[in-house]
């Protein structure tokens, strides 16, 4: 991973040396549940605590080890048993690899989950902040890119406070989910230990014990966390790709922060360039592109085989770093927002009256007119001010079999703002509470 999308705190997860920290944790843990059973001299199990917590693993000489033996794990007891001494023999009794490798990979997705937990909890505190400064702040909604009717961006920021608690609740289940441990041995039997190792290591290490593990833990777990994480980036660019649009010169209703000392382009001293929310877009594509291989781990071969080792070794750091750095950027693209309310009136105002067109429609109805007709009759005044022909509500009144229907003071009542406001309220308190 490049440090210029790594936050020191999620990538100290990924570390070679929080690593082996872990497989030391589960390793001692396990010896000291066989201690209890008899299996391991309590005197050992102690040792290899004291011992391997006050040493600092030497990633390079295990390195070194894994080039001669071609097997991390081996690399990893070997290193250890020259930090522990004789007692080192009694270290993974029972033991087989998937059970350090898998228990420790669910450890550090569990240990991701809640900072981007953080990341969520800190994003929904700006878009409630935000929307809540701009709950009346009329704006003009858009179906196909094109004026639909009236809205206010605090409710464009309400539905993606929604949008992201619905990730939060995903994640919460993603995170109980891939919370499993599995000390269960060759083929997942516990011929060469009791299940009672496992169990303790599972509650040791704040973990659920898997069922049926067979050698290593079932592969759909981990497809489900990193589609979700997936789902969250598509989130993210959901919410970055609507502000590039309101930043565009021809709409300019928010924009990115431009900082003191800032410059948008080696070219153009003019430039103001979306730049995080574009960045956004591209690194919620890299997020996605953990979940198709993640749902290819689940198809393994009997009850154990290596195929996604390699892949997870990627899209465990990848997936998650991206996506704590991109929820942090966005975070801050929505808590500097510039927004501009004299711009949504502009625009609101640029089709000359067009986006009462329903209102009108449904008035027509009321009146007795079929509904066909009304359309028609509303579609003949409105094309002629879609094409700079006029004002909307000058035509409708000029319109004798419109105004035969719907008098011109009812017809001006029809282009109240406020008319599309009216339930703003009910809708933050869906979303926010009361």
């Amino acid at each position: 991973m490049i440090p210029r999308y790594s936050k020191p705190e999620m990538a100290a997860i990924w570390s070679p040396e929080s690593k082996f920290r872990i497989w030391l944790e589960i390793e001692a843990h396990a010896a000291d549940a066989q201690a209890k059973l008899g299996v391991v001299p309590e005197e050992a199990a102690k040792t290899i605590w004291e011992k391997g917590n006050a040493a600092e693993f030497d990633v390079a000489r295990i390195d070194a080890i894994e080039a001669e033996v071609k097997h991390d794990v081996i690399a990893f007891l070997t290193h250890l048993a020259e930090i522990v001494g004789p007692q080192a023999r009694f270290v993974h009794q029972g033991m087989t690899s998937s059970d350090v490798l898998d228990t420790c990979f669910n450890v550090q997705l569990v240990k991701a989950s809640d900072l981007l937990l953080k990341d969520i909890d800190d994003l929904l505190a700006a878009l409630e902040r935000r929307a809540m400064e701009h709950k009346d702040t009329i704006c003009i909604g858009r179906s196909h890119a094109i004026h639909a009717e009236p809205t206010t961006f605090g409710v464009k920021l309400a539905q993606a406070y929604a949008e992201f608690d619905r990730c939060k609740t995903r994640l919460e289940n993603a995170r109980k989910e891939i919370a499993t441990c599995a000390i269960s041995g060759a083929v997942g039997t516990f011929a060469n230990i009791d299940p009672s190792v496992e169990e303790h290591v599972a509650k040791a290490m704040g973990l659920a014990s898997e069922p049926v593990s067979t050698q290593v833990i079932p592969r759909d777990r981990h497809a489900m966390f990193f589609a979700t994480l997936g789902v969250i980036a598509s989130s993210i660019e959901r919410l970055a790709t609507e502000i590039r649009h309101l930043q565009r010169t021809e709409v300019l209703e928010a924009e990115e922060y431009f900082s003191k000392g800032q410059k948008g382009s080696s070219a153009m001293p003019h430039k103001r360039n979306p730049i995080l929310t574009e960045n956004l877009t591209g690194l919620a594509r890299l997020v996605r592109s953990a979940v198709y291989p993640a749902m290819e781990n689940v198809t393994l071969w009997h009850e154990r085989d290596i195929s996604h080792s390699s892949v997870e070794r990627g899209i465990g750091p990848d997936a998650t770093i991206h996506l704590d750095f991109a929820l942090q950027r966005l975070t801050g693209v929505i808590d500097k927002l510039v927004v501009y309310p004299e711009n949504m009136e502009n625009n609101l105002n640029k089709l000359g009256g067009l986006i009462h067109s329903q209102r009108v429609l449904l008035a027509l109805t009321q009146a007795g007119v079929d509904r066909e007709t009304s359309y028609r009759l509303v579609q003949r005044n409105a094309m002629p001010v879609w094409r700079g022909e006029g004002n909307f509500l000058d035509l409708l009144k000029a319109d004798d079999e419109v105004t035969s229907a719907v008098p011109a003071e009812q017809l001006e009542s029809l282009f109240d703002l406020g008319y599309h406001t009216k339930h703003v309220d009910t809708i933050f308190n869906r979303v926010f509470g009361k």
